[in-house]
């Protein structure tokens, strides 16, 4: 029997009251990031793992043994995309709620 595996997509986006708040470190990082743009310290702020204290709403429906991990952070105009899971897997594009993804399958129907 195949293991499931809990597999999440988060939509953020860019120049929002949301992401444009200013983020407390957990840890000060070693260097001055004070000439970071607002969207790169968001992206900073992911990477480190603040989401689950930015947004814990989303964490919610998760029991505490499941450990989701941001596998990959994808940049567009206006959006940023964060893939989280367990383990690394394969994006579903017929599933994703990425619209750079499902609007390309689309074309192809």
């Amino acid at each position: 029997m195949a293991k499931l595996t809990t597999q999440q997509e988060v939509i953020l986006v860019q120049g929002t009251g949301f992401t444009s708040r200013q983020y407390c470190e957990k840890t000060p990082p070693p260097n001055n990031n004070n000439y970071l743009s607002q969207n790169e310290k968001l992206k900073q702020a992911c990477w480190n793992g603040m989401l689950k204290d930015m947004m814990p709403e989303l964490f919610f429906m998760f029991t505490p043994d499941v450990k989701l991990y941001l596998w990959q952070m994808r940049e567009c105009e206006k959006l940023l995309t964060l893939e989280m899971s367990e383990e690394p897997t394969e994006l579903d594009y017929y599933a994703s709620i990425d619209p750079y993804c499902f609007m390309e399958i689309q074309e192809y129907n």
